[in-house]
C-alpha cells in the first residue's frame, strides 16, 4: 500500500463547504479502493482577527486545524498570504507551513512514499520544494487557470516549469491542458491525461414532476451554476433572458458579483423568472440539475468542467462556451451544444437549437456513464503503483 500525502489549498473544509469539491472527488474516489493509504495536508491562509472589512479572511479562522471526511485526516495548518503583492512569496510559506505539519505527523508515526499536488501554483510548486528536501515522489495535476493564466506570468511561469522538473508524474485534467504543458517545457514522458469523472450513484436521474413543484417551476427551465464572477458570465445569461420570455433561470452560487447580477435582473425587468439559489451543498445539486431542463455554462476560462458531466448524468442537456475540456465533454448531440462565440445572441440561438431537437434524457444519461471515475482511479493506481514503499 502506498502511503500518500494530498498536498493542497483546494480541498472542502467546515466553513468552504464547495471548495476544491472535485479534488476531493477524486481523493475519495480513489481512497475507496482500499489501495492506498491516503492524509490530506489543505492550508488554509491565515488572518489574525475578525474584521467585518475583511469577511473573506475572517471566516477562515473558523476552519478547524483537523477534520474527518469520509475516513480521510485532514490537517488545515496556516500560512502568510500576502494580498496583492505576495503572489511570488506564497509557494515559499506554503512549503514552510506544510513542512511543519508534515514534521509533526513524522513525530507520530506518520510516513510517505509519494506527495500527491493539486493545482500547480502556489501548490505544486510548493510541494515541489518538499519533495526535493524530503526525496519523495512527486506528482502534480493542472486543473486549469494554473497553467492557462499563471503560467504566462514570467517568474510563476518559470517556476511551474521548474516544479514539473520535480514531479515524476505531470498530470492534466484534459488533453488541452496537457498540450499547454507540453508546450511550456514540461518533459513528454512525465505528463498523462487523468480526466476528472462523475460521481454516477450521487448524480442521477430522478421523477421531476414533484422536483419542479417544489421548486415551482412552471416554464422551461435553464440553470447556471458556478461562483458569482465575471468569468462565469452569469452576466450574459441574464441577458438572454430577454429574448427567452418562455423560459425561468436558476442561478446557483455565491460572490462578489451577487449584487451587480440582481441588479442588471432588475435593470431588465426579469425578476419574476430568474432566481438566485445561493451556495449549496454538493449533495443538493444533483435535485436542482433534474428539475432543469438544460444547464448553461457561459465561463471564458475552463479546465475540466465537472458541472458539465453532472448535469448529463442526471439527464441533463448542456449548452456551454467552447472553453477548457468542453469539445472533449461534448461529443454528441444527446450532450448537448457547444457556443462558438460567448455573447447572449449566442446562448439564445442555442437554446431555441436544443429545445428544437431536444434530446431523450435517458440517452443524455447513457452518454454520461462513460464518464465514471473508475478509468481515473485505475489510472492513478497504475501510476502509483510504480512507487517503491519506503521501508
Amino acid at each position: 500500500m502506498i502511503n500518500t500525502l494530498v498536498i493542497t489549498t483546494l480541498y472542502p473544509n467546515k466553513i468552504q463547504f464547495r471548495h476544491g469539491v472535485f479534488v476531493e472527488t477524486r481523493i475519495r474516489q480513489l481512497n475507496q479502493t482500499g489501495k492506498v493509504k491516503l492524509t490530506v495536508i489543505a492550508p488554509i491562509a491565515w488572518f489574525p482577527f475578525k474584521s467585518k472589512y475583511f469577511p473573506a479572511y475572517s471566516k477562515l479562522l473558523d476552519v478547524p486545524k483537523h477534520e474527518v471526511r469520509d475516513g480521510i485526516d485532514i490537517y488545515h495548518p496556516r500560512y502568510i498570504v500576502i494580498p496583492k503583492i505576495g503572489m511570488l512569496l506564497t509557494p515559499f510559506f506554503l512549503a514552510l507551513s506544510t513542512f511543519c505539519q508534515i514534521k509533526s505527523l513524522q513525530k507520530q508515526g506518520y510516513q510517505f512514499d509519494l506527495l500527491d499536488a493539486h493545482y500547480y501554483y502556489p501548490d505544486g510548486v510548493a510541494a515541489a520544494m518538499l519533495a526535493a528536501v524530503m526525496k519523495t515522489p512527486l506528482s502534480i495535476t493542472a486543473r486549469g487557470s494554473d497553467i492557462n493564466l499563471i503560467s504566462n506570468l514570467y517568474l510563476p511561469g518559470k517556476m511551474i516549469v521548474w516544479a514539473s522538473k520535480i514531479a515524476r508524474y505531470n498530470l492534466a485534467v484534459c488533453e488541452s491542458l496537457k498540450q499547454k504543458m507540453l508546450a511550456l517545457g514540461v518533459t513528454p514522458a512525465s505528463a498523462h491525461v487523468l480526466r476528472n469523472g462523475v460521481d454516477l450513484e450521487l448524480f442521477k436521474p430522478a421523477v421531476r414532476d414533484p422536483i419542479r413543484q417544489k421548486w415551482q417551476v412552471k416554464n422551461k427551465l435553464l440553470i447556471s451554476v458556478g461562483n458569482l464572477i465575471e468569468l462565469k458570465g452569469h452576466h450574459l445569461l441574464i441577458e438572454a433572458m430577454t429574448s427567452l420570455p418562455d423560459y425561468q433561470l436558476f442561478i446557483v452560487g455565491g460572490g462578489d458579483w451577487e449584487g451587480r447580477l440582481k441588479a442588471l435582473t432588475r435593470q431588465l425587468a426579469i425578476e419574476d423568472r430568474v432566481r438566485f439559489i445561493g451556495e449549496i451543498y454538493q449533495q443538493q445539486l444533483p435535485e436542482l440539475l433534474n428539475c432543469a431542463d438544460a444547464l448553461l455554462l457561459a465561463s471564458s476560462r475552463e479546465g475540466w468542467v465537472n458541472v458539465l458531466l453532472e448535469a448529463m448524468a442526471c439527464g441533463t442537456p448542456v449548452i456551454t462556451t467552447n472553453v477548457g475540456a468542453a469539445a472533449e465533454i461534448v461529443q454528441a448531440d444527446v450532450a448537448g451544444l457547444i457556443c462558438q462565440e460567448r455573447t447572449a445572441e449566442c446562448f439564445v440561438d442555442a437554446v431555441h437549437q436544443l429545445f428544437k431537437h431536444y434530446p431523450d434524457r435517458a440517452q443524455t444519461r447513457q452518454y454520461a456513464e462513460k464518464f465514471s471515475w473508475n478509468e481515473t482511479t485505475n489510472g492513478l493506481l497504475k501510476l502509483f503503483a510504480q512507487i517503491k514503499p519506503a521501508g
